[in-house]
This record gives C-alpha cells, structure tokens and sequence, in this order.
C-alpha cells in the first residue's frame, strides 16, 4: 500500500476526507468495533421490532376503540427514539472517517489510498482487525485480502 498522497486534486470525491493508512485504520478499531457492536445490536433489534409492529397493525383491523392501539402508539414511538439513536451512531462512525455500510452485520469501510487510487479498507464487526480492501465501486462481494506487507 503506498503513502496517502500529499494532497488530492480538489475535483476528486475523496479530497479533504480521511483516507486511512491500514495501521490507523487498527489503531482505530477499539472505538469503532464498540459504536459498530452497539450499531448492530440496535439495528437487528429495531428490524425485529419493526417485522413484529407491521404483522401486529396488518393482522388488526383499524378500529377508533382499539384497546391497544395506545400500547402500539408507545411502541412505534421507542422505536422513532432507537431509529435516532442509530442515526447517532452512524454520525460518529463518520466523524472518526469511517463509512458504516450494513448496520445488523456490522459492515465498515474505510477510505484508504492504495496504488495511486481511493479504495475501502473493508472490516467486519467479527473480524480482529483490518484483514480485507475492495474497490470503491466493488462492495462486499469483491472483498480480497490485504497484500501480506500491509497486514498488521
């Protein structure tokens, strides 16, 4: 992996953004695999809760006397405020430079130079450090494993 460059050309998308060196992409992951963990968590959570809220209201028929329609309205309600708090979440993954890719899995990338191109440092929530890159354009099918010198 070669140094970052001194300066991208300002037309280009990353310029001005963090681009990682595969070393302090490590050094970063105590932070990030924490707000990655809570970010998982929650999201595989509020996806449930979503599933059962939506089977619940497809399955009742809309009455103006519901006995729980007030229960469900306090339900979907935690689930605004934990849609929010994901929202945090992803907020300081960007913060730190990092883009958060699949919340249940906990999927990040994070923006690196390699061979005089951008490309993504690719790490999962499960994974000890930063063992993959991709392409920027590539995702997660396209994920190959970091050149042996660079590996930490």
């Amino acid at each position: 992996m070669n140094p970052v460059p001194v300066e991208l050309p300002p037309d280009h998308p990353y310029y001005g953004r963090k681009l990682f060196t595969v070393e302090e992409a490590n050094a970063t992951l105590p932070l990030v695999r924490s707000i990655v963990k809570d970010l998982a968590e929650l999201s595989r959570d509020v996806i449930e809760r979503r599933q059962r809220v939506a089977a619940l209201l497809e399955a009742r028929p809309a009455k103006d006397h519901d006995l729980y329609r007030e229960e469900l309205e306090q339900v979907q309600q935690e689930l605004q405020q934990d849609v929010e708090k994901l929202q945090g979440y992803i907020e300081e993954l960007r913060e730190l430079g990092v883009e958060p890719k699949n919340g249940p899995e906990g999927l990040v990338d994070f923006p690196s130079w390699m061979d005089g191109r951008v490309v993504y440092l690719c790490w999962k929530l499960d994974e000890p450090e930063i063992l993959y890159w991709h392409e920027l354009d590539a995702g997660f099918a396209g994920r190959q494993p970091l050149p042996a010198t660079t590996s930490s």
